[in-house]
């Protein structure tokens, strides 16, 4: 998700960490209201060879009726991986227990597979090449099936970009951004819903 403002240099970037920290204990002392426009929570990361700087969002679908049920939002810099149980534990509403967890190759590692097994949930994490240990044909086959489940995660970013301009932040803290996207997901588990039951 592109980020509401402009990147700035690396020392442009510390003076206005330092003024907005600045501001912040100002504000402390005289509880005066403050308002900052700069976005100091994005950051870079590369995908498919190009920059983008931005923040990234962490969402976990319901494979049966394609409902969101969690979300984490980082700056883009942050690596999938440590974010796999946050969102399998936000997935958590009712009592019937999480079966399975599919998720795509940014997520591979012994961690997940590790807190996955010790919650008794099924491992469908896709599986990546790593250094001196190729894909095995049944790895590479094993991700093609778990591929065929996980377009319906990628229908809900796609809609979201295509409806909701969800491709760049509309706001340049991280929290307005997540309060955005809860509102966003909302309106797409309603419309959803509403599709379900006109089927039903």
């Amino acid at each position: 998700m592109q980020s509401a403002s402009h990147p700035l240099s690396n020392e442009i970037l510390q003076k206005e960490k330092a003024k907005s920290k600045r501001l912040k204990e100002k504000l402390i002392r005289t509880a005066n209201a403050l308002k900052f426009s700069r976005d100091l929570e994005s950051d870079w990361t590369v995908k498919n060879d190009v920059a983008h700087y931005g923040i990234k969002e962490h969402a976990s679908v319901d494979v049966k009726h394609g409902f969101v049920l969690s979300t984490e939002m980082t700056p883009a810099s942050h690596h999938d991986s440590p974010y796999l149980p946050l969102c399998v534990a936000g997935s958590c509403h009712t009592k019937e227990p999480i079966k399975k967890v599919y998720a795509d190759k940014g997520y591979f590692g012994k961690p997940n597979r590790e807190f996955l097994s010790m919650n008794s949930i099924e491992d469908g994490i896709m599986r990546k090449a790593t250094t001196g240990a190729e894909l095995t044909e049944y790895e590479k086959e094993r991700n093609k099936a778990i591929s065929k489940v996980r377009y319906i995660v990628e229908q809900y970013f796609g809609l979201s970009h295509l409806y909701n301009k969800a491709y760049r932040a509309r706001f340049p803290k991280l929290i307005k951004n997540a309060l955005d996207a809860l509102f966003r997901q909302m309106a797409f588990n309603l419309s959803r819903a509403s599709r379900i039951l006109k089927t039903a």
